[in-house]
């Protein structure tokens, strides 16, 4: 065994060496201290996987969240045979799918990382899914010690452990440098073991440089994961972390445990020396990774997302009723019809209304408790293995996870976040619990979708339509009861819009989402009394946006305000902008009204009239532009 995984792990710190060294560029010091950790792992038993199927649903999962050491991720599965070796000689070159971190164009990456911190809470919701459909996989993530001062690795740390996922392996690559010096515990890895069980974990010390210690260690991991033991109060069904100590750039004496060698590749005379230590390689060596088992087949069930029809909950016209309350109800109904769809919220959910499933289907339920970029790399993990999780929280404190939310795009995620609490109106709480920020947050994802509904009505068929849509949604709900605006048979499109009032003779078109909706259409009874036409279009899909109509508006009316109970600052009035920008010469003005003074605790009318996004300041703005 241990010759065989030695002449292993010198040919990945050979492939991570020499494919670095002909990028220019790179982190191959950082690849060499874990080499042996994963030809251990991957190559003696432990890791089970179909290399000609990577999505099969029971294959291991394995996640590197110290992305920087992609060189010898890369080099792991040209060694299992995964493609040619060649092409390891592409690393980061413009076209190749060997990218300076992991990418999605790579077939074995379960996630893009290299935003430190957050590889672990992916692996939390990939172990989550195995123990949801009942499938004997285990999930492997290695981590880097710098990314240890992240908070978010300590969020999954302690729900890891709350809901027993005895089925998550951490591997903590303790090689005691970072990337300007020594890390803020170096080699303390008792410090490290001390933490872990505090927070409920098994664990094991390891030196990660001694083959029979890793292999004893992933031994002991794995008797963990197969545990059955039914006593609340037994460890077995604990998360384990192998605490391993490495050496950075382990095997090249210049290099190892020294200093200034974080992302820098050799030369070619230091290549030639580091070569000549390492020793006779042997390329023709191929790593054996074992078969997963083949567990029954899933009894998914039921028709198509796309084809579904939902039914709507029937409100009453004369009622109003929060669009957060309308999110709960359409959740409810989609968790009945939709097998995979699942809902994390942030222990808000007797506010943002996901309680609705919690009660009714607490199995399709995950509480996350106040830990947001923890909940959203769950959700990652979910979306990766087939789910289509639902995220709710009050809209401001998503941007806590914006670095989360950022790095799911580039994993081709299938994620729906509702935010919660928008705006002023929200009231007395105050500006901390206002979600201003978030539809500009939202608005810069690549194929994102923003969604902003007005009444009861329009949010359930707008979260059906996310829920069939395929990638990451936004949708804001508001806390205050908005009156129905819409019969229950009228439909809704993502990209689309509600012309609400309109004539001949407009002379201004008033856009509004949301709250400010119901504001325009006061504002438009009382100009109306005054002789004064206006166009009232609710914008409720602010990405992608109905440039048709906008721009029909823009031809039709002699201006256009915008209303938004949001900052300005990539917010509705810069995307009607932004659409409008391409017309030639537009005839209609755009003028903004926005929340541009800093909110205060009070009642929400009082803080619509204060931030002027209100039916009079709608009034005055029409009325001065046609001055």
């Amino acid at each position: 065994m241990k010759n065989n995984l030695t002449e292993l792990a010198k040919l990945l710190r050979y492939y991570s060496l020499t494919s670095t060294s002909k990028a220019g560029s790179g982190h191959p010091s950082s690849s060499m201290s874990a080499a042996d950790l994963m030809a251990v792992l991957m190559f003696n038993g432990h890791f089970k996987f179909d290399i000609k199927n990577p999505e099969y649903l029971n294959n291991d999962r394995l996640i590197f969240s110290k992305g920087h050491a992609s060189p010898l991720f890369y080099a792991l599965w040209a060694v299992a045979g995964g493609f040619p070796a060649d092409e390891l000689m592409t690393l980061r070159k413009f076209g190749s799918r060997l990218e300076g971190h992991p990418t999605m164009e790579f077939p074995f990456t379960e996630v893009p990382t290299g935003s430190l911190g957050q590889g672990l809470s992916v692996g939390v919701g990939a172990a989550l899914n195995a123990k949801m459909d009942k499938l004997s996989y285990n999930t492997f993530v290695l981590l880097g010690d710098s990314e240890m001062a992240e908070g978010s690795v300590w969020e999954a740390m302690q729900l890891a452990a709350y809901y027993k996922l005895n089925n998550l392996v951490a591997i903590l690559d303790l090689n005691r440098l970072g990337q300007r010096g020594e890390t803020m515990y170096g080699h303390n890895a008792e410090s490290f073991q001390k933490k872990a069980e505090a927070f409920g974990w098994n664990t094991a010390v390891i030196d990660g440089h001694n083959i029979e210690e890793i292999e004893s260690s992933f031994a002991k991991a794995s008797n963990f994961a197969k545990a059955t033991s039914d006593k609340p109060a037994d460890n077995v069904h604990n998360p384990f972390m192998i605490i391993a100590k490495t050496l950075k750039g382990k095997g090249v004496s210049f290099m190892e445990d020294k200093d200034g060698w974080h992302g820098k590749a050799l030369n070619q005379e230091e290549l030639t020396l580091a070569l000549e230590e390492l020793g006779q390689v042997n390329k023709d060596l191929v790593g054996e990774i074992s078969r997963p088992q083949s567990p029954e087949a899933l009894a998914k069930g039921g028709k198509a997302i796309a084809n579904i029809k939902f039914q709507i909950t029937h409100y009453d016209p004369s009622k109003p009723v929060a669009t957060r309350k309308a999110y709960g109800n359409a959740l409810a109904k989609i968790v009945e019809a939709v097998p995979n769809a699942v809902v994390l919220d942030a222990e808000t959910s007797n506010s943002t209304y996901a309680e609705f499933v919690k009660k009714n289907h607490p199995e399709k339920f995950i509480e996350c408790f106040i830990a947001e970029q923890n909940m959203v790399g769950m959700a990652l993990g979910l979306s990766r293995r087939g789910k289509i999780p639902f995220v709710s929280t009050f809209a401001a404190f998503l941007s806590r996870a914006f670095d989360q939310i950022r790095m799911s795009q580039y994993a081709k995620s299938n994620i729906k976040f509702c935010g919660s609490h928008a705006g002023v109106s929200i009231g007395e709480d105050g500006a901390s619990q206002m979600g201003l920020e978030e539809i500009a947050m939202f608005r810069t994802l690549l194929d994102s979708v923003v969604l902003y509904p007005s009444d009861a009505v329009s949010t359930e068929k707008l979260v059906f339509e996310a829920a069939k849509h395929f990638g990451n949604v936004y949708i804001q709900t508001t806390r205050k009861e908005t009156a129905i605006l819409y019969p229950s048979d009228e439909n809704f499109s993502i990209g689309g819009s509600k012309t609400l009032r309109t004539s001949a003779n407009d002379a201004v078109t008033v856009v509004g989402a949301g709250i400010t909706v119901h504001e325009a259409l006061a504002a438009y009874e009382e100009l109306k009394k005054e002789g004064i036409n206006v166009r009232v279009i609710d914008l409720y899909s602010i990405k992608p946006i109905d440039s048709s109509a906008l721009e029909k508006a823009a031809a039709e009316t002699k201006a256009i305000i915008t209303v938004e109970d949001n900052f300005a600052e990539g917010g509705i009035g810069e995307a009607v902008a932004g659409a409008l920008a391409g017309i030639f010469n537009p005839k209609s003005l755009i003028l903004n009204l926005a929340v541009k003074k800093m909110p205060h605790s009070g009642k929400p009318d009082e803080l619509l009239a204060y931030e002027e996004i209100d039916k009079n300041a709608i009034i005055k703005a029409v009325k001065d532009l046609l001055k």
